[in-house]
Formats: structure tokens, C-alpha cells, sequence
């Protein structure tokens, strides 16, 4: 018997995690696989490529900012994986830096780049991100996003188009 994998994969439009177990299946790759069952629920006939696996690793009132607070995000990219177009809360002002691999991004009016690991950049508040992927299709890559944010705000990233 083979072995069944767990992927995670961001849910569009709800800013969490989605768990799903997937074994083998014949004929299709490892990518494919990975993003079969979240294409299968979604009705489409074709697979979307994989996504990324958001962790929050910190959440914290700033004790001497009143009405802010820190919330730090690991985002992993699976080999050819990414996120889709998306903005982020109003006030979040936002710190990206890259652990692991190499991550093209696009925010605001700016082109797109590649950084690679131990490279950052700064996102304004409100600013779309057209894209953030994975630059290899073979390695994962890894980025440590620091929001500091409003105390009141909720879902701190939003797909574009909701």
C-alpha cells in the first residue's frame, strides 16, 4: 500500500490553512497531486498550481504603541507554489524577509524581483500583492512576514477580487 500525504494549502478567500490527504494517483506528478483534491472541491477539471502554508508564529499587543499590535508570519512556497493576487489590512504595515530559497514578489506600482534568502523588503499599508511565488520549481522557500497592524483589525490579508 502506498503512503498518503498531508499538503496544506491557504483557502482562498478565508486566511487559513486547509489540510488534505492525498494518495498517489496514477499519472499525474507530484505537483499535480498535490493540488488534485483542492481542485476536484473547486469543480475544476484542471490542477492549480500548489499554495503556500501559512504559520503564525507570534501575535502581541506593542505595550508602548496603544492600538498596534505585532503578528509575525512563516510562509512556506512548496516547489512552484505560490499565493494568489491579494492585499493586506489597511494599516498593516509589513517587514518580508526570506529565510529560505528564492521568492519573486510584486507589491504596489513596483516590478517584480526575485530575493533570494537573507534579502527584505517593506510593503505599505493597503498595498495590492500581484505576486508572490516561489522562484524554483524545484527547491521550497520559506519568508518570515512581520505585520504590525491596528489592535481591531481581523483578516489581515484578503484575496483581490473579495
Amino acid at each position: 500500500m502506498k503512503p498518503i500525504r498531508t499538503i496544506a494549502a491557504l483557502a482562498v478567500g478565508s486566511g487559513l490553512p486547509l489540510l488534505a490527504s492525498c494518495a498517489p494517483q496514477a499519472g499525474l506528478g507530484r505537483a499535480e497531486r498535490s493540488a488534485a483534491p483542492a481542485a476536484a472541491a473547486a469543480g475544476l477539471t484542471h490542477a492549480a498550481p500548489p499554495r503556500e502554508t501559512v504559520t503564525i508564529t507570534a501575535d502581541k499587543p506593542i505595550p508602548n504603541v496603544p492600538g498596534k499590535r505585532l503578528v509575525s508570519h512563516i510562509v512556506e512556497y512548496p516547489p512552484g507554489g505560490g499565493s494568489a493576487p491579494h492585499r493586506h489590512a489597511r494599516s498593516a504595515f509589513i517587514y518580508a524577509y526570506v529565510l529560505e530559497g528564492a521568492i519573486r514578489s510584486q507589491h504596489g506600482d513596483g516590478p517584480a524581483r526575485v530575493y533570494r534568502a537573507g534579502e527584505a523588503w517593506f510593503e505599505n499599508p493597503g498595498a495590492s500583492h500581484e505576486v508572490s511565488v516561489n522562484a524554483s520549481d524545484t527547491e521550497p522557500a520559506r519568508l518570515l512576514a512581520v505585520f504590525i497592524v491596528d489592535s481591531a483589525e481581523g483578516q489581515l490579508t484578503t484575496p483581490d477580487g473579495h
